[in-house]
């Protein structure tokens, strides 16, 4: 299939995830579809990677090795300045396999217990790998800056929002639309959207 391909795939069920690619793509002509819409079963993919960016093309390769089509896979991750970038790629397994948010929270903070105030910035960061049958592989990268809170605020967002303070708020305090403005995904997705223009532009 060629790049001029107009159906793209998530390489994710994540709804979350495809409504903001559906919103940030399709006044691009792009349909975007899970491998669920299309009665497609993917395979687990190991992320072997070592970066947010080699995870995204692991498996958005496999994802379009696998389906033929486009593929657009995200990786992304809380990395923590006085935890040494901690917990980084291992963000959803940080606190074990079957772990909730609240789990992965407390263990955040018991960790960071003695880190005063001024040094408990960190930052999500957001890598996505837009991967083509043909092998031409657009990346693109987003990050937020931030700091860690001593509790747990707010009641919107998932996974670490509750204690990533932008300003005076945390990201689970925030509506999506201020979110979507300045978060790691939010900037990756524009990123995106700018590179994969210039790029089916010089492929017409």
């Amino acid at each position: 299939m060629s790049t001029d391909s107009k159906t793209y795939i998530l390489a994710s069920n994540n709804k979350h995830k495809l409504v903001e690619l559906k919103r940030i793509l399709e006044p691009l002509g792009i349909n975007v579809v899970t491998a669920r819409d299309m009665n497609i079963a993917l395979d687990d993919v190991e992320e072997t990677g070592t970066t947010f960016a080699e995870n995204a093309l692991i498996k958005a390769k496999a994802t379009s090795e696998r389906t033929g089509l486009p593929a657009i896979s995200d990786d992304s991750g809380l990395c923590v300045d006085a935890l040494d970038g901690r917990p980084g790629i291992y963000s959803a397994r940080y606190a074990g396999e079957n772990a909730t948010d609240k789990d992965k929270i407390n263990k955040l903070l018991d960790e960071m217990t003695k880190v005063q105030s001024e040094q408990r910035t960190a930052h999500f960061k957001c890598s996505i790998c837009c991967y083509f049958p043909d092998g031409n592989i657009i990346e693109a990268t987003g990050v937020c800056n931030g700091t860690i809170g001593f509790e747990p605020v707010g009641e919107g967002g998932f996974g670490y929002d509750p204690v990533f303070m932008v300003g005076e708020k945390s990201f689970a305090q925030l509506s999506s639309e201020e979110k979507d403005k300045i978060s790691h995904r939010g900037n990756a997705l524009r990123n995106l959207k700018e590179k994969l223009t210039d790029f089916l532009e010089g492929n017409k």
